[in-house]
């Protein structure tokens, strides 16, 4: 039996059809409120589905799981209540990951290329606590990713009861199928998708670094496809334990974007600049590029998808056509 908290989520249906397509006995984490989100789930649903309020009372019940991915978060960039992303972010991801200790089962849980920053002290995965102690994270759920990172290194540096398999996966920028529910926190495919779709421009944000031209931004941009790969690929290598960088290793450019969904989607590559929101300017990452090599170095061998390749399965597999869920 696998758990997987925010199962019904994003990366976590994903990962859930692929489980289920192994034939794993599944139980997911998640709520579906009213918005739809149990279509991530319609092709591939769980042996169980556990409210988040109840998980406590799940595990106390001594289930037989094998591994748990905790996928489960506060994961808007704009969050502002310190309290309850604290909650969510930290001290659930402690808890999971001492019931996991304790009971030795597998955990795999997910961090974020937001612990990084504005990239000023590079986004190298070292999990020395020296290193990660440099790191400034630009917001509430970057600093609360961060701090369970740390707080796993402690632990491990107090040589504390640990699972009997860890790995925190620091993930870049996902786009893929099944994010329709995540309102603003959307990928950016999906949104010039949206955008050129309707007959209109691709609109990107004008640059707020100097020197820095419009549409230049670059971030490593990742097909869920492979983040779900590495995930399965983690589960079938349990000597693997770390905490690891998940994007392609290469930067591409917004604008890059901009043209491949217009290529991909058919339409004349047009893209217009506007203003990037007051919100955002000083909280705003024009730079993300995640060393592969200590995963590499771990033996993950796999290819990472090329961006075209993938904005093209994401868009003429699932967004042109009556079917948008995997």
């Amino acid at each position: 039996m696998i758990l997987v908290t925010g199962g019904a989520g994003f990366i976590g249906s994903n990962l859930q059809a692929a489980l289920v397509r192994r034939g794993h006995e599944t139980v997911v984490v998640d709520l579906f409120g009213s918005d739809g989100k149990w279509r991530n789930l319609a092709k591939h649903p769980p042996a169980r589905v556990v409210a988040p309020n109840d998980l406590d009372a799940f595990l106390a019940s001594r289930p037989p799981l094998e591994m748990v991915f905790h996928l489960g978060a506060v994961s808007e960039t704009t969050a502002v209540d310190g309290d309850h992303t604290w909650a969510t972010n930290v001290e659930l991801s402690r808890r999971l990951w001492e019931w996991c200790a304790a009971h030795g089962v597998r955990f795999v849980y997910a961090s974020s290329a937001a612990t990084y920053g504005d990239g000023a002290q590079g986004f190298e995965d070292d999990p020395e606590l020296k290193a990660l102690e440099r790191l400034r994270p630009l917001n509430l759920y970057g600093w609360t990713k961060h701090a369970f990172d740390l707080l796993v290194i402690r632990d491990l540096a107090r040589r504390r009861e640990r699972p009997p398999q860890w790995a925190g996966l620091k993930f870049f920028n996902v786009y893929g199928p099944n994010e329709y529910h995540k309102g603003k926190m959307i990928s950016v495919v999906k949104v010039k998708h949206d955008e050129v779709a309707s007959g209109a421009p691709a609109r990107l944000f004008r640059s707020d670094v100097p020197g820095l031209a419009d549409g230049a931004q670059a971030r490593d941009f990742i097909w869920i496809g492979d983040i779900v790969d590495v995930m399965l690929w983690l589960m079938d290598t349990p000597a693997v334990n770390g905490l690891f960088n998940l994007g392609t290793g290469r930067a591409r450019t917004y604008l890059d974007l901009a043209h491949a969904v217009c290529d991909a989607a058919g339409r004349p590559r047009a893209v217009d600049f506007v203003d990037m929101p007051a919100s955002l300017r000083g909280q705003y990452q024009s730079f993300t590029q995640a060393p592969m090599e200590r995963l590499r170095a771990a033996g993950y061998g796999g290819q990472f998808t090329p961006l075209e390749e993938g904005i093209r399965r994401y868009i003429q597999d699932h967004l042109a056509t009556p079917d948008l869920f995997v």
